[in-house]
């Protein structure tokens, strides 16, 4: 199903939140022509494919329990452009976190991401935005069986205790010296090309201002990695 039939599809559905109170999804206004028009204008390549504007002109996203509103129409909210540089930020979770969509240099709508900042973590969430309404739909329905929940519960803290996980040392022949990038002098790769959902990374394993870099459009990482040093070494100058 593209998008708008995969919300068609689940707004009779009832849920029941965990106090018991009965409740379904609730669709926000869709986009005017003028709205869309003006909206094409600020994404990549000024492009806009003809199943997300069916979405947008029937609804711009909608109200679920237990989220903050479900968004299609925020492009640029989320900022972290070092992570995404061009992004819809779906949802919140009200904590801070945040569910974005992934944006291409061709205007391309591709994977959907769970950005968490404690544990700093990002994972693959859904493979589409069709797959994240359904996950949407699965969580109302399944609670703490969902995929959503356990990735939103589970999953983060396995990739930030590297249970689970795809860091690697820069040690395969990724191309980035053609790229107009500076890396740093100590970097892992985070390589989610073609890695099923549930797989993700840690971003800030070594603490604030790491420095991140993303060289393509392809769901490719390069995080800094910096080495604590002791106290003879930061006397000296010296690395340890």
């Amino acid at each position: 199903m593209n998008p708008k039939q995969k919300l068609e599809s689940i707004l009779n559905n009832e849920y029941e939140s965990e106090d018991g109170d009965l409740y379904k999804v609730e669709l926000l206004d869709g986009m005017t022509n003028e709205e869309i028009a003006k909206y094409k204008k600020q994404l990549p390549n000024n492009f806009l494919s003809a199943e997300i504007e069916e979405l947008l002109k029937f609804s711009r996203g909608f109200e679920f329990f237990g989220l903050e509103e479900v968004r299609f129409d925020s492009f640029g909210h989320f900022g972290f452009e070092e992570m995404f540089p061009n992004s819809i930020q779906l949802a919140g979770d009200g904590f801070g976190n945040f569910w974005i969509l992934d944006i291409d240099s061709n205007g391309n709508w591709n994977s959907v991401y769970y950005v968490c900042h404690d544990p700093a973590v990002i994972v693959k969430h859904s493979e589409n935005l069709s797959e994240f309404i359904e996950q949407v739909h699965e969580s109302g329905k399944k609670g703490r069986e969902s995929t959503l929940d356990i990735i939103h519960e589970q999953t983060v803290m396995e990739i930030w205790n590297e249970k689970v996980g795809i860091m690697e040392k820069n040690e395969k022949d990724y191309d980035f010296e053609n790229e107009q990038i500076q890396l740093p002098e100590m970097f892992l790769i985070a390589d989610l090309t073609n890695e099923p959902i549930k797989t993700g990374f840690p971003w800030g394993k070594s603490g604030p201002n790491t420095k991140i870099i993303r060289p393509t459009d392809k769901p490719i990482w390069i995080v800094e990695k910096k080495v604590k040093q002791g106290f003879l070494s930061r006397l000296f100058g010296g690395k340890k």
